[in-house]
């Protein structure tokens, strides 16, 4: 063969191989973007490194694909651990919503109730069809929709009456259980703040509110290096005092998230909340929702300013020294006027007073 012929033959097989080379490189190189990127928005992809609240079930928000509705669940994924805290109040709105996400129930480490109103526990029955052994914790009561038990002494004896007049014949059991409207759900009874894992408490108030006094209500407070996050349900026991409580494990209240219950409030006491929870606990990133209210939402956004983040149904807010809504960086501090006629129509729908409702007109009846 020429040396030509030869040397032509060689020089594009070098060609061949480097251009190969570069093609597999590149496919590399595409790959570990891909997989970086699927991980850091991807809420079903938890690392030890990623710290995120994706709100998942509220009456506001801009993601179309998710129905909007009067209730609340958010999945927190924060020191290696994925929790849902409370279910919201449709079993069919939250499954819609949870698909929409991309979020797998499935990977839980626990479940966290509130509190036992219908807009926050009602969506336990979907989770519960695709996990049903989950460990859930749930605020101990007396008598109450999760189960609990009660020392057979709590009721006066009447020895002299005859065996058929007398409870369980006159020799009740020491322990008396009670039922749960969840039959077979992994539910731990918690009655006073507990701290479950490292760095992760319940803190277990009581409201003492008209309309809401006795009820009792679990916040979600995780100790991180940048300091607290606070993640609330509805604030019956006051805003205020879940905060106080949460600063004896750390002053340094870094983040909160979820409802304040001021729906119904007046701007005085708003005012004062604001106030308080900017200046007297200097709380660093404020995101609110649910039963927080419009009027509170300006009122907070005016407050904290850049530091005010918007939390509507669908945002996934990243954590850590400088959080930020991730789902729509467009997104404004307050609602617009979609969101307004939505939330208004939701709450009007909303006014049960019973133990299974937002208390509203007792509410309004106390500001």
């Amino acid at each position: 063969m020429p040396n030509a012929v030869y040397d032509s033959i060689t020089t594009i097989k070098e060609r061949v191989v480097r251009k190969t080379q570069l093609f597999v490189l590149m496919a590399a190189i595409g790959s570990a973007w891909l997989l970086s990127s699927c991980a850091t928005t991807s809420p079903t992809s938890a690392t030890a490194e990623t710290a995120r609240i994706t709100v998942l079930y509220d009456a506001f928000g801009k993601d179309a694909a998710m129905t909007k509705d009067w209730g609340y669940a958010a999945l927190v994924e924060i020191n290696g651990k994925r929790i849902l805290f409370d279910t919201g109040d449709d079993p069919v709105i939250l499954a819609n919503n949870v698909k929409a996400k991309g979020v797998d129930l499935t990977k839980l480490d626990f479940v966290v109730l509130s509190h036992r109103h219908s807009d926050h526990v009602s969506g336990l029955s979907y989770l519960l069809s695709v996990n049903p052994k989950v460990k859930i914790y749930a605020p101990k009561e007396g008598f109450g929709i999760f189960g609990s038990d009660l020392p057979s002494k709590f009721y006066r004896k009447g020895e002299a009456l005859p065996a058929e007049m007398r409870y369980y014949g006159g020799t009740p059991p020491e322990i008396m259980k009670f039922g749960t409207v969840f039959p077979g759900a992994n539910i731990q009874l918690i009655d006073k703040t507990t701290e479950l894992v490292p760095g992760i408490t319940l803190i277990a108030l009581v409201s003492d509110a008209p309309g809401t006094k006795e009820l009792k209500e679990l916040s979600l407070a995780i100790n991180t290096a940048d300091g607290i996050v606070l993640v609330v349900a509805c604030s019956h026991p006051g805003i205020e005092s879940i905060v106080a409580e949460a600063a004896k494990i750390n002053p340094h209240i870094h983040f909160i998230a979820g409802g304040f219950h001021l729906v119904v409030a007046q701007d005085p006491a708003i005012e004062k909340v604001a106030t308080t929870l900017h200046d007297t606990y200097k709380v660093d990133y404020i995101a609110p929702g649910h039963c927080t209210g419009e009027p509170t939402f300006a009122a907070l956004q005016r407050t904290f300013g850049n530091h005010y983040l918007y939390a509507g149904l669908g945002t996934t807010l990243n954590l850590g020294a400088n959080p930020r809504a991730a789902s729509d960086r467009r997104a404004k501090g307050v609602l617009d006027e979609g969101d307004l006629r939505t939330y208004s129509a939701l709450l009007a729908q909303s006014g049960d007073v019973s133990d299974g409702g937002p208390e509203i007109v007792h509410l309004a009846q106390t500001k």
